[in-house]
């Protein structure tokens, strides 16, 4: 990694299962990373607002509850109204296969489903983050 990048990792909606996030935040944390956990049952405008403050690089958006195809879009929206496009949003959990394309289209960077191997979701958000420091010639 270039830098230590800050990434939030957020529980949006009314799910309530947290642990897959909050192991994902230890790993990254342990990688190297700055993460800001931000709790469960949080609004895509908390989400945004979280983003802002902490000037993150990334968000990993924790969905179990089937969800994603309401929540993930109105995450991005926010982002985009507080000027924050750059951010790298990520998505994990139950994501049908189906709608994989759908949310990369809207602007997911990338979805990790269950069994994700917590190293090599660290990898690709180093490589993902360097790589957009290097195309903003940061």
């Amino acid at each position: 990694m270039h830098r230590p990048y800050r990434v939030v990792v957020a529980k949006p909606g009314l799910d309530g299962h947290d642990r897959g996030a909050k192991v994902l935040a230890r790993a990254l944390r342990d990688a190297g990373f700055e993460v800001i956990y931000t709790g469960l049952h949080q609004t895509p405008e908390q989400i945004a607002q979280t983003v802002v403050q902490e000037d993150a690089d990334a968000v990993g958006l924790s969905m179990l509850s089937g969800a994603h195809m309401t929540l993930v879009p109105r995450v991005i929206e926010e982002l985009a109204a507080h000027g924050r496009s750059d951010v790298l949003v990520v998505v994990g959990g139950i994501v049908p296969e189906a709608d994989v394309p759908v949310l990369k289209d809207l602007g997911v960077s990338e979805v990790f489903p269950p069994g994700s191997s917590l190293a090599a979701i660290g990898k690709w958000f180093a490589e993902a983050l360097d790589r957009r420091e290097e195309s903003l010639g940061v």
